[in-house]
């Protein structure tokens, strides 16, 4: 069986994927329209109110860092994009799902977001808000797992104790895959980006990664300074190697690491206490 039919045989074992608001199977519908304006896509948001306050309250978050506050959805859109728009409402979506699923995960996934918008930042890549939306999202794979494989997912969590193995390998030797691989697909089943689907089924290998390699890295990176500054839970104890040749794509030999390192701690102070419920 080949890694594809692989990953399709685990999905079909998922009963029930992460229910979205009807709001925002509208919104990917409407996103892909060429006609369609901020002000559009402001006026359906703000037809669930729980989701445009949740909107509203990461978008003025540590998360994005703009200086003045946005008080409006439209204003929101114009700032950041449609695609940004797109991963902020699932990821507000999804935000309950995160916080029941695994203790810990929605402050290690806004955490690995504010890193990597702030390593984004000083690297100078274009569109740092798509990167931190994209962290955000990177581990949405694992609330799958939880959500709708509840007997594998106590078994991954029986064999990360038993073998002191970090999640990944448990969910490879439980399940034949991992959340990564899960993400992609839910990424696609999603109608996300590239842009944020990429990093979110690459994060761990980002060598492999078919596109976007920057973003890709970046997210990697910001994965594992995060784990190290021991935020929220990635559901294993363990820090990831980071990986020679990310150092190397984003040139981090020649940058002042330690600065940026204090930065991102800075950053994530502003985080403390911060709750989107």
């Amino acid at each position: 069986m080949s890694k594809a039919e692989h990953i399709k045989s685990i999905t079909k074992k998922i009963q029930s994927l992460p229910t979205l608001p009807p709001v925002v199977k509208k919104l990917t519908k409407m996103v892909e329209s060429p006609d369609v304006t901020a002000r559009d896509l402001g006026k359906l948001i703000s037809s669930d109110q729980v989701l445009s306050a949740r909107v509203l309250k990461l978008v003025n978050s540590p998360f994005y860092g703009f200086p003045g506050r946005i008080s409006s959805i439209s204003h929101a859109i114009i700032l950041l994009g449609f695609n940004v728009i797109k991963g902020v409402v699932l990821s507000a979506s999804v935000f309950d799902l995160m916080e029941k699923s695994m203790v810990g995960l929605w402050e290690h996934s806004l955490g690995c977001a504010i890193v990597a918008g702030t390593i984004s930042r000083d690297l100078g890549l274009a569109e740092p808000e798509e990167v931190s939306t994209a962290a955000l999202l990177h581990d949405i794979g694992k609330v799958v797992v939880r959500v709708s494989m509840p007997t594998d997912y106590d078994k991954i969590l029986d064999r990360i104790k038993k073998d002191k193995c970090s999640f990944r390998e448990a969910e490879r030797k439980i399940i034949g895959t991992d959340h990564s691989e899960i993400g992609g697909w839910l990424s696609s089943e999603w109608s996300l980006p590239e842009r944020l689907s990429v990093p979110v089924m690459f994060h761990h290998n980002p060598n492999e990664a078919p596109k976007a390699k920057d973003r890709v890295a970046v997210v990697h990176l910001a994965d594992a300074i995060i784990r190290a500054f021991d935020i929220g839970s990635g559901g294993d104890p363990f820090v990831p190697l980071v990986l020679e040749e990310v150092w190397n794509s984003l040139g981090m030999w020649a940058r002042d690491v330690d600065g940026l390192i204090k930065k991102s701690y800075i950053d994530l102070q502003e985080m403390d206490n911060f709750k989107l419920g």
